[in-house]
């Protein structure tokens, strides 16, 4: 025995916000990095609509911000969102 408490496991995290956390880990974290749902499915590997729930949902507490480029909407992680996911791994 170490003689240490012991540690319990970090407890799950729904999926919108591992979601949340990729599209920070992969640098989408401003309006120029900005990604599109098709972008977003190839480093997911999620279906659209299960995307756009996620995209919705995010949008909606403030964590994604979105813009049209070209006519396309664009997605990213607001100042908010990046706050958010910092915490998540302290």
């Amino acid at each position: 025995m170490s003689g240490y408490p012991p540690v319990s496991p970090p407890p799950e995290l729904p999926e919108e916000f591992r979601f949340l956390c990729m599209l920070h880990n992969v640098g989408a974290t401003r309006a120029e990095r900005g990604l599109t749902v098709e972008e977003i499915a190839k480093w997911t590997n999620k279906e659209l609509s299960e995307l756009q729930e996620y995209l919705v949902k995010l949008q909606k507490l403030g964590y994604i911000q979105s813009f049209n480029k070209e006519g396309f909407d664009r997605y990213y992680v607001s100042v908010t969102g990046i706050r958010k996911v910092l915490t998540l791994y302290s």
